[in-house]
């Protein structure tokens, strides 16, 4: 084996001779070709799930309290003796509460850190059960519901902005997912209580029915803080070496950890050959200071696509009717002709169980099936069972015998309804949001899609029972297939695809509005002619290889 062997260039033109490879470079050059098969599927890290689960427990108090007032604000309403104006303001006023915690939870975040406010929301919140179950009247349960609206707020915006950061690429859909799956578990649990407390003395049942959700707040606050900080939060902060360890344990492979960190590094500015532990991040890069600017001042093309999507998001979410069912279910089950409370509260335990099923079925898909069409089913399901409740429930109301088949069909209606929205627009909205905002502008971004979440879920719910006598319960429906439908139209216009793209990809995506599927085959040709090259590469050296073997 004398003869050289003919090295090329990356366009295959001949270079220097070199000698030829030992039998160890071969096998070296033999591994290297195996590196381009199809790799297998990575196991889910288990680590990054146990941090999506802890910190997105905290979604389970804001279900709780749904839940929960659906079924406390008929004992609340007997013993407290308030009309159906105090009521509707009772139960859909810890929405704009939250207001407060989710304005405050972005810059809060950016300041001690994505960890320690998950656990003061947990504090707040427990805090404000503890008032609510004490209550003595009607003044001071409203308190009660400021307090535990602030720490809501703060939950629903910290916890999937946490749950994206710390997930890989792989699992991101999956992972951020949890904070719906908690919410519709609470939710579930709101529904148990209000039938397990429901046999006590009206003045008791309702005040244990609402203080107990101090219980699981603290146990939350606790077991959060043997969580690891955001590696994103970290960089931002200079702390680069322990972000990269925090990195190694939540992705799926060391190589893939050095990509998330270099991507972190880029946005924050941090030069990618800086091998620094500690790094000084000037004031400007630390997030907070311009970032409002940036939003709503001075947006780029991108930055404006990606703040008209996920605001828009929350607001359909919220505008098409899911709190007004979930809340309201037991005046909506009245309605259909149900008139038993034992029979009101189980069939709202019903509408718990199926949403909670149907959530998790919703996980397993949002990674494998894409965002999109689980949002375009998802909307034009609920369109069709929102079509059909409102149909029956105006029958219902016109007629004056008792219908049993519309009563069932009304039943059946409404847990297709939640069954439809959980598969789709109920998770995906906070997997959607916490992942298209820039790092630089990310805890605030997703902090006013929170709000517009809250405040359009306030609005209805504080207003459902008057909008319900003025154009009647089934009207009230209508209304809602309606905006479910401008819903549909605009996830298929200006909602792309981001399944399997990093974070740092997003921005990339967005800015040509209508025209995003455009910007998207770009990205996929970049990737193709990127999978090209690496392949040629490896061809141009087997070549190399067998020339040098035919003149040994």
């Amino acid at each position: 084996m004398g003869a050289d062997l003919i090295k090329t260039d990356g366009s295959g033109t001949a270079a220097t001779a070199a000698p030829p490879p030992s039998p160890s470079a071969s096998e070296n050059y033999q591994r290297s070709i195996v590196d381009f098969d199809p790799p297998k599927k990575a196991k889910r890290n288990k680590y990054a799930f146990a941090c999506a689960v802890l910190a997105s427990m905290t979604s389970i108090l804001l279900g709780y309290d749904i839940g929960v007032m659906s079924g406390a604000a008929i004992f609340i309403e007997e013993d407290l003796k308030i009309n159906y104006v105090q009521k509707e303001v009772l139960m859909g006023i810890l929405n704009v509460y939250s207001l407060i915690g989710s304005a405050a939870a972005g810059r809060t975040s950016d300041w001690i850190g994505r960890r320690y406010t998950i656990v003061l929301s947990g504090a707040i919140f427990f805090a404000g059960s503890l008032l609510m179950g004490l209550a003595p009247n009607y003044a001071f349960l409203m308190f009660g519901r400021f307090v535990a609206g602030v720490g809501v707020g703060y939950a629903l915006m910290i916890a999937p902005v946490y749950t994206a950061e710390v997930a890989p690429a792989s699992s991101r859909g999956f992972l951020t997912s949890f904070p719906e799956v908690f919410i519709n578990a609470g939710i579930l649990l709101g529904y148990v209580s209000n039938y397990a407390f429901s046999k006590l003395p009206v003045h008791l049942g309702w005040r244990l029915m609402l203080g107990v959700a101090a219980i699981p707040s603290a146990l939350i606050g606790l077991s959060v803080i043997t969580m690891p900080e955001s590696p994103r939060w970290l960089v931002m902060q200079g702390r680069v070496g322990e972000a990269k360890r925090v990195l190694v344990r939540t992705s799926d492979s060391e190589e893939e950890a050095e990509l998330r960190l270099l991507d972190i590094k880029e946005a924050v500015g941090i030069p990618p050959e800086c091998e620094d532990e500690i790094v000084q991040i000037s004031n400007n890069k630390k997030g907070g200071s311009g970032v409002w600017r940036e939003l709503f001042l001075h947006p780029t093309p991108a930055v404006k696509h990606i703040l008209i999507t996920g605001v828009g998001i929350h607001f359909f979410q919220q505008s098409s009717g899911i709190d007004a069912v979930v809340l309201y279910s037991p005046e909506i089950f009245g309605k259909a002709g149900i008139t038993s409370s034992d029979m009101k509260l189980l069939a709202t335990i019903a509408v718990g169980l199926v949403k909670t099923l149907f959530i998790l079925v919703a996980t397993f898909f949002l990674d494998r099936v894409g965002r999109r069409p689980l949002l375009l089913s998802s909307v034009a399901g609920m369109i069709g069972s929102l079509v059909a409740l409102a149909t029956c429930l105006t029958i219902i109301d016109q007629s004056s015998s008792r219908l049993m088949w519309a009563i069932v069909l009304c039943i059946l209606s409404t847990l297709s309804y939640v069954a439809f929205f959980s598969i789709g627009l109920g998770p995906i909205t906070w997997v959607y949001s916490s992942e298209i905002f820039p790092l630089r502008l990310r805890a605030q971004g997703c902090a006013l899609g929170v709000l517009v979440n809250r405040v359009t879920s306030g609005v209805l719910t504080m207003t459902f029972l008057s909008l319900s006598r003025a154009i009647t319960t089934g009207g009230s429906f209508f209304l809602f297939s309606l905006i479910a439908s401008i819903a549909w139209a605009f996830v298929y216009t200006l909602i792309p695809e981001t399944q399997g793209r990093t974070l740092e990809e997003m921005e990339k995506m967005f800015g040509r509005y209508c025209r995003w599927r455009s910007a998207l085959k770009e990205l996929e040709d970049d990737d193709k002619k990127l999978v090209s090259n690496e392949v040629n590469g490896a061809v141009q050296m087997a070549e190399g290889v067998a020339i040098g073997n035919r003149q040994g």
